[in-house]
């Protein structure tokens, strides 16, 4: 086994929960992932991955902010009750969101602002699973 097939079998290990209410970006963010390496498990709202969540342990959950039934705040908020060490990534279009210093997001959360290159997406998912 080479250093990369070990590296892709390490990632393969991480489960990421994707909350994505945009059906394209969601399955391009899934793809993406998945062919990182990752094992993706995605949902069109907050409400079904919070359900989900409470189901399974994953390693990070990728939301975006803007959703219907459950925005991705509170997703992550009751996921960070669910599981602490949970990683969170917000992805959002939405940059005046993402930049509002009241809303309180979980500690160590990163927002990732829409349109973001897939490569830094990845790039920085790796760093959060390594840290």
């Amino acid at each position: 086994m080479t250093a990369s097939d070990q590296t892709v079998q390490d990632k393969s290990m991480n489960r990421i929960l994707l909350a994505e209410d945009d059906e394209d970006m969601r399955r391009f963010l899934a793809k993406a992932l998945e062919n990182a390496g990752y094992h993706v498990i995605s949902f069109d709202n907050g409400l079904s991955a919070y359900k989900r969540l409470r189901e399974e342990p994953f390693h990070l959950l990728l939301t975006d902010i803007v959703m219907p039934e459950m925005d991705g705040i509170e997703l992550a908020r009751k996921a960070s009750e669910l599981d602490p060490d949970l990683k969170i990534m917000f992805i959002t279009g939405f940059a005046a969101v993402a930049l509002n210093p009241d809303v309180e997001t979980p500690a160590g959360s990163k927002v990732l602002s829409k349109p973001f290159h897939l490569r830094d997406l990845v790039a920085e998912i790796d760093r959060m699973m390594a840290a």
